[in-house]
């Protein structure tokens, strides 16, 4: 890897943490947010509400844990196993009690006395909505406005890209074409969102980090059809590869064939999605305009923190 490119994520995390951005918590990508940032994420938040309610969307917020059964049926496991991550618990009694503490005592390695719980760390906010949505849709289809915790098991020591974070997504599931339509819709108006506070964003087509030799099969079908559209920030320059702030994905049939969404006549139904990485947008915009939110453009900031109308 470039040294330059580490160089430039220690100089950004360390700006952040003086700033007291962020505090980050002694593994890579994990990170408590300070007064700042949340003010942001708040404001970010609201800016998605307020340009997307005409989407008419139903909202759902779902847990940060899914059940095991449910998470295998989406295939997740065996496309991003290197991502993945279960929840372990202790289910012993006294005597594996005393064994948990003794090697706790000698190598600290007590985690592998855990069991496992039976769900899973959700790695994306839409996830779980699926299976909650099984059975015959609208003609007009159904769009969903969610906000929700994903985890997954990629550290780094680049501040942007986190082990624990939220997504703000806009699923839908309908036909085919309704599905491409969503897509390519919402995936503009997320664009023109992110534009309107001054971020460089570039729209363009891109791959999920599918494993293993199959997997790199699957990333070139998934680029080569255009299945998948990511918006790209340089948030560390032009000189270094930009970063994802989020995606407009097609799904196909995928997702409503595992869990049995179906069109009012019988066929399967088709799924799209459009999110973004809150912590990612947050983090882009202290990274364009500075540290100090009141030196923030004033548009910007009017956009996350409208001035009340009798103002």
């Amino acid at each position: 890897m470039d040294n330059t490119v580490e160089l430039a994520w220690a100089d950004f995390k360390e700006r952040l943490q003086a700033a007291s951005v962020v505090i980050e918590l002694g593994e890579p990508g994990l990170y408590a947010n300070g007064a700042d940032f949340l003010a942001v994420y708040d404001g970010l938040n609201d800016l998605l509400d307020r340009n997307f309610v005409r989407l008419g969307a139903e909202r759902w917020r779902f847990p940060a844990v899914e059940p095991k059964a449910q998470f295998e049926r989406t295939g997740y496991a065996a496309s991003f196993p290197q991502l993945t991550a279960s929840l372990s618990v202790f289910g012993g009694g006294n005597l594996e009690h005393a064994e948990l503490l003794r090697v706790r005592a000698e190598t600290g390695d007590w985690e592998r006395l855990l069991d496992p719980a039976g769900v899973m760390m959700c790695p994306a906010a839409c996830h779980q909505l699926y299976p909650a949505i099984s059975g015959t849709l609208p003609a007009s289809g159904r769009t969903f406005d969610l906000h929700g915790p994903c985890y997954r098991h990629e550290p780094s020591a680049d501040p942007t890209r986190l082990q624990y974070f939220h997504q703000h997504e806009y699923p839908f599931a309908g036909t085919e074409a309704q599905a491409l339509t969503h897509r390519d819709d919402v995936g503009a108006l997320m664009l023109a969102t992110l534009t309107s506070l001054r971020l460089k964003v570039d729209y363009l087509p891109a791959n999920d980090p599918f494993f293993g030799r199959a997997g790199r099969m699957l990333a070139k079908n998934q680029l080569v059809q255009a299945l998948k559209f990511e918006m790209l920030c340089p948030i560390y320059g032009a000189e270094h590869p930009p970063v994802a702030l989020g995606s407009a994905n097609y799904h196909g049939d995928h997702f409503a064939t595992e869990f049995g969404l179906t069109l009012a006549d019988g066929t399967t139904a088709h799924s799209s999605c459009v999110g973004i990485g809150l912590e990612r947008v947050v983090l882009a915009l202290f990274a364009e305009h500075g540290m100090k939110r009141s030196d923030w453009p004033e548009e910007v900031r009017l956009l996350l923190w409208p001035k009340p109308a009798d103002q």
